[in-house]
């Protein structure tokens, strides 16, 4: 079968496009913004990509197209396609049909902390030998891939609930049918399609609601979202994390620690890399939700020991002039105030903490969050943002931040201010859904530059 992808270097759709290229089938694709790490992944996977969505790609001639949810009327390419009454199918359709039919699903959802514990899910499975198929919104570093059809039975799968596509306004994540399900958290966001945190709810109960009975839902026992959710109507037997009379898990950022607790007490620990209650959390949904799947505790939390994080999760990409420049996917203020607080107990209160800021996501573009930007940038001793097209006063939502708060719409002037305040031992910490027009290496050559 030939493919070709409307939308393909976004992560769901550069994934499932690695998959169907491994797979066996033909697989081009068309994106308004070709740009790694992405890109480079699906070059690497012999991938055709073409710039834009010029109607005349129509003459590929695939069997089918597939379009992702970035993807609406209006596009030139998507009504030509319409237009001829050519064969299409949104992603996670495709997905479900071609890949995902016959095998043992584990979905990882929940509005924050998706990619990281499918990754120490994936990993866990892996490190036990059971070598999962996984597609996942990012780079884990263990794998260095975003997707991977693996062997059957076991893939685990970032379930999201975003919108599936412009013809299919179900979230995404009711198409993979999981059979294990680890519920994270769940808070208001995309903004942009759903109108309060109810209609999010409500989404989680259709996910709910397709459970098989001989399945398992691994679901954070302090989130009374999740409560509400499961209290709709549960027809799987449920097994919950950070619950003090159940599982939960203790650690020390300071030397490494990792500790898993059950009701009758301690069951395993190890050392590991990552730090940060969020990651514990993260952490223990992922250990129950392999264990589901026939991997023991103990085995798991060894596994862990051996996880290495994903890309663009407070990744180091460079020093230079003695400032550390890191890269972060935070884009909602509870992911935002998480990563700096993350940052701060690495470097401790001596270092100043450099906090540069994208609000990119739909919902911060439409303002919705913007009363809660000043307080969750708090850990930050000084805050600079990018706001090129926002339709909202940043520098207004910023101003409890007092004269720590710089707000530019020009990305080489943002570049420049922060160099002229840096300083030998700062850390810059890069907080963005996308690419950020390559401030990471802006910032390092402009710091080298300045201190020969």
């Amino acid at each position: 079968m030939h493919i070709h992808i409307l939308g393909v270097c976004g992560a769901f759709m550069g994934g499932l496009a690695q998959l169907a290229r491994a797979a066996g089938h033909r697989v081009s694709g068309c994106d308004a913004n070709v740009y790694p790490p992405m890109s480079e992944q699906l070059q690497a996977a012999g991938i055709h990509l073409t710039e834009g969505y010029d109607p005349a790609q129509l003459e590929v001639r695939p069997d089918v197209f597939v379009v992702g949810n970035a993807i609406s009327r209006g596009n030139p390419l998507l009504e030509a396609i319409l237009d001829r009454g050519l064969p299409y199918v949104s992603g996670p359709q495709w997905l479900a049909e071609q890949v995902l039919q016959g095998r043992w699903v584990l979905g990882v959802a929940g509005t924050h902390g998706k990619t990281t514990t499918a990754s120490m899910l994936a990993w866990i499975l892996e490190d036990a030998g059971l070598s999962p198929g996984f597609l996942i919104g990012g780079v884990p570093l263990n794998f260095g891939v975003s997707a991977r059809l693996g062997d059957a039975p076991f893939f685990v799968i970032e379930a999201d609930e975003y919108d599936t596509a412009f013809c299919d306004k179900r979230s995404k994540f009711v198409h993979y049918r999981p059979k294990t399900l680890a519920l994270n958290n769940l808070e208001f966001d995309h903004a942009d399609i759903f109108a309060d945190l109810v209609a999010i709810e409500t989404q989680f109960h259709h996910l709910v609601r397709i459970l098989p009975s001989s399945g398992l839902i691994v679901s954070n026992h302090q989130e009374a979202s999740l409560q509400r959710v499961l209290a709709r109507g549960c027809w799987t037997p449920v097994k919950t994390f950070n619950d003090p009379a159940g599982y939960y898990m203790t650690g020390d950022d300071a030397d490494g620690s990792l500790i898993l607790h059950g009701g009758a007490g301690e069951i395993a620990r190890a050392n590991w890399a990552l730090s940060g209650e969020h990651n514990r959390l993260n952490a223990c949904a992922a250990l129950l939700a392999a264990e589901h799947a026939g991997v023991p505790l103990e085995r798991g939390v060894a596994a862990l020991a051996r996880f290495q994080n994903v890309r663009r999760r407070l990744e180091m990409r460079g020093e230079a002039a003695g400032v550390t420049v890191y890269d972060d996917f935070a884009h909602h203020p509870t992911a935002i105030a998480t990563t700096l607080a993350g940052l701060r107990r690495k470097v401790g209160p001596e270092k100043r903490i450099l906090a540069v800021l994208e609000p990119r996501s739909n919902t911060m573009k439409l303002g919705v969050m913007k009363e809660r930007l000043a307080a969750s940038l708090t850990d930050a001793d000084r805050v600079f943002c990018y706001a090129a097209d926002l339709d909202w006063d940043a520098a207004a939502a910023l101003l409890p931040l007092g004269d720590a708060a710089r707000v530019e719409t020009e990305l080489d002037e943002l570049v420049s201010a922060i160099v002229t305040v840096a300083r030998p031992g700062d850390q810059i910490v890069v907080m963005s859904n996308g690419g950020f027009g390559g401030i990471h290496e802006r910032l390092l050559r402009r710091l080298s530059a300045a201190g020969n």
